[in-house]
């Protein structure tokens, strides 16, 4: 496991938005050491992260982990209950070894935080997480669509880029257009995904 270099949740809450950026251009396409398609919720789907400022402090925490960890997200959406993300492993790894433990260190650190916000220092914040390998190209770019559209299905948003907790502004800002038009052809009607859950609309 890599060191971290993780600062404490509470610090992130008071960093620019612009201070975790994402670094490079999505590749669109399967990575050999292996691309996953992860959904977290909280327990019994309650709105811990409801509201602006909470959504920031989760955002942030998933990016920054992901860097620490070697993670290349390629999508990714926050909400008040779950996220999800599509990530290549890191390139040292053949298979999501290290994703546990940044799936519990994001958990672990977020939970406590927003525990000592509610004075609530005992209370459960996340269910467990499912992942999915992803093997095929198109399963991969329908879901990169799903979740960059993640927030225009939930209903938060006209146009996903204009959900700041998602990957939509920067995908349009770093990928080609043709690219752009290309991804969000894809169907996600087809897709068999446990993501039937209401959502805060304060964001």
């Amino acid at each position: 496991m890599p060191l971290l270099k993780y600062a404490a949740v509470s610090n992130l809450r008071l960093m620019p938005a612009a201070s975790v950026s994402w670094p490079h251009a999505p590749t669109h396409q399967l990575a050999h050491q292996g691309t996953y398609f992860v959904t977290a919720r909280t327990y019994e789907a309650a709105h811990h992260f409801r509201g602006a400022d909470r959504l920031a402090v989760l955002h942030r925490g998933l990016l920054r982990l992901a860097l620490d960890f070697g993670w290349q997200l390629e999508a990714w959406a926050v909400f008040s209950n779950h996220y999800h993300f599509v990530a290549h492993s890191p390139v040292n790894e053949s298979d999501a070894s290290s994703l546990r433990a940044m799936v519990s260190l994001l958990h672990e650190k977020t939970a406590k935080w927003v525990n000592r916000l509610d004075h609530k220092q005992s209370r459960k914040v996340w269910f467990n997480y499912r992942e999915t390998r992803l093997t095929y190209q198109k399963s991969y770019l329908a879901r990169l669509n799903y979740t960059h559209q993640n927030a225009v299905k939930h209903r938060l948003v006209a146009a996903a880029h204009l959900y700041p907790w998602c990957s939509a502004s920067w995908f349009e800002r770093t990928a080609s257009l043709a690219h752009v038009r290309a991804i969000y052809r894809f169907r996600t009607d087809r897709m068999k995904l446990d993501d039937e859950i209401e959502v805060a609309p304060e964001w």
